[in-house]
């Protein structure tokens, strides 16, 4: 066969040579032990939780080595590309702190465009470049047209592995559709060459050379030390549109993008054989490969199973909906990542996660548990470290896109909002009342009179006369002038003249002589104000929501009990 003549009628319109266009791509200068990572999604639709995993990863190994890390867009498959879903990737990727240093960017009109001396960017605007290399290894005997539909070649690949257990004929079927494909190998320039005077298209398939019996030993940055069997599939290089497959596409842009590591999903492991293979027939050399553990939650009965597009939590934008903050999103994937994490932060609390030595080393082989109860804990931690002026702002601008009502209220007076929010802020023991934006509304939601309800009733082995005796002696008693010790000392005067212990030492020692302690006094007249039995700080509540509220609240609960 005349590899040179079928290059030329295979593609006649591609002049430039693989030298050319190496020139184009120079060799990145960086510091030595520098990384250049990538995050390279498909626009089909919102980004996944298990996208920001990797990215992360990426985007951490990359700054922390002096490094670059660039966005590509592998838009190759047309068919399931949806409108937008490039921009807002890139919107969402941002507010999880994922800052790219070149690659795909939204310009001033929120179109992408590139930034950058590699691109372009985008792989559906790659298609020349292709098919250089594609030219360049059919002209060197490596890979060859196929005239079909991709509909027969793609039927021809497909194998039900259970009805092939099960069905031994359906196995035979399957070895004779090999066998026609591998006899595809064989054909003429005559054929070749009739087959485009007739305008029939055709798929360019890497001529594979590989022993399936045969292992080649590979290193994984996080599985370790792996052995893979040679590939001897002709897998698809070109479409018959000429855009590139996954496979082809990605050794391409990694070689002239000067990648250094790629990070993915361990689910690509099963077709490690081929970019090794490809990269070697190319001439490239191979990246370093990470693959990472996959995204387990626990299902209804308690198994863990991969976190699915249909699971909570699974869409960026859940994360958003229900009132995370991102710096929280992004603390609990590092929890995920690095099983060292939470050690260092307990050591390093004042200071933010992009300081962690991140190390591949520390990442997990096996699944990852993804678990909203961590995520909670992790977010009310990174909440409370923020100031009540932050938090206001935050609240209000999620809450005015998703709760409007409470967002108005909160942003038509921001001062007496953050005089809330700053109950109990600060110091070695912040309160963390909060999860979530969401949170907010019931959190302190009784400050406002349109949210203020009684949500809880008072316990029954309570006196209903001593609860009203309370609340009276109170209200008669009350002075906003009070400091706070005043203020509590009124508080264990009531609770002396009822038969209650107004100390609690006592009350723990010995309580069959009381009715109850000072705290259930205090209780009667917290569920009066907040409508609560748990809420925050009652004496600076009422500073804040003032004397005429207090005491009206306590006097509509006396005639409700009345």
């Amino acid at each position: 066969m005349d590899f040179k003549r079928l290059a030329e009628l295979l593609f006649p319109h591609i002049t430039e040579t693989p030298d050319q266009i190496e020139a184009k791509y120079p060799r990145r200068t960086l510091p030595e032990g520098a990384k250049v990572t990538r995050f390279a999604p498909s626009p089909t639709g919102f980004v996944h939780f298990g996208g920001l995993f990797p990215s992360t990863v990426g985007e951490r190994l990359a700054h922390q080595s002096g490094g670059v890390f660039y966005l590509r867009i592998e838009d190759t498959d047309a068919k399931r590309e949806v409108e937008g879903a490039a921009e807002g990737l890139i919107k969402t990727l941002a507010k999880y702190g994922i800052h790219f240093d070149e690659g795909a960017i939204l310009d001033e009109s929120g179109n992408v465009s590139d930034k950058g001396a590699y691109g372009p960017y985008k792989q559906s605007m790659r298609g020349p470049v292709y098919q250089v290399y594609a030219k360049q290894l059919v002209r060197e005997g490596k890979a060859y047209p196929c005239f079909t539909t991709e509909e027969e070649l793609d039927e021809l690949q497909q194998v039900n592995k259970k009805e092939e257990i099960k069905n031994t004929d359906w196995k035979a079927e399957a070895e004779a559709r090999r066998a026609e494909m591998l006899a595809r190998r064989s054909f003429t320039i005559e054929e070749v060459e009739e087959h485009l005077e007739a305008g029939h298209p055709f798929v360019l398939r890497i001529l594979a050379n590989g022993d399936p019996e045969k292992k080649t030993k590979f290193t994984d940055l996080v599985k370790g030390a792996l052995e893979i069997p040679e590939n001897d599939e002709d897998f698809v290089l070109l479409k018959s549109d000429g855009i590139p497959t996954y496979h082809f596409a990605h050794a391409v842009d990694d070689h002239l993008m000067g990648t250094t590591h790629v990070i993915r999903g361990e689910e690509w492991l099963p077709s490690l054989a081929k970019h090794i293979q490809l990269f070697s027939y190319l001439g490239f050399r191979l990246p370093k490969y990470m693959h990472i553990a996959q995204i387990m939650k626990l299902d209804e009965s308690g198994n863990k199973k991969k976190l699915s597009k249909r699971d909570m939590g699974a869409n960026m934008d859940d994360y958003t909906r229900m009132g995370y903050c991102p710096e929280a999103v992004c603390e609990y994937i590092m929890t995920l990542l690095n099983s060292n994490y939470e050690e260092w932060h307990m050591q390093n609390a004042d200071k933010p996660y992009t300081d962690f030595p991140f190390n591949i080393k520390k990442m997990s082989t096996s699944g990852c548990l993804f678990d909203f109860g961590k995520l909670n804990d992790v977010s009310k931690n990174v909440i409370s470290r923020m100031s009540s002026a932050e938090v206001t702002e935050k609240v209000t601008s999620w809450a005015l896109e998703f709760d409007a009502e409470f967002g108005q209220a909160l942003a038509a007076d921001p001062s007496f909002a953050e005089s809330i929010f700053a109950i109990g802020r600060g110091g070695k023991k912040p309160r963390k009342d909060l999860a979530t934006w969401a949170d907010a509304k019931d959190y302190m939601g009784f400050f406002y009179d349109n949210f203020f309800k009684i949500e809880e009733s008072y316990p029954d082995n309570f006196d209903r006369a001593d609860i009203v005796a309370t609340l009276t002696k109170f209200s008669e008693g009350y002075d906003e002038n009070d400091d706070m010790n005043v203020w509590f000392d009124k508080i264990k005067a009531i609770a002396e003249s009822l038969g209650y212990s107004s100390d609690m030492k006592a009350y723990k020692a010995e309580p069959e002589k009381y009715k109850g302690s000072v705290a259930d006094i205090s209780m009667f007249i917290r569920l009066a104000v907040t409508g609560k039995t748990n809420a925050p700080d009652l004496y600076t509540v009422m500073h804040i929501i003032g004397k005429e509220k207090t005491l009206a609240r306590i006097s509509n609960m006396i005639n409700s009990l009345k």
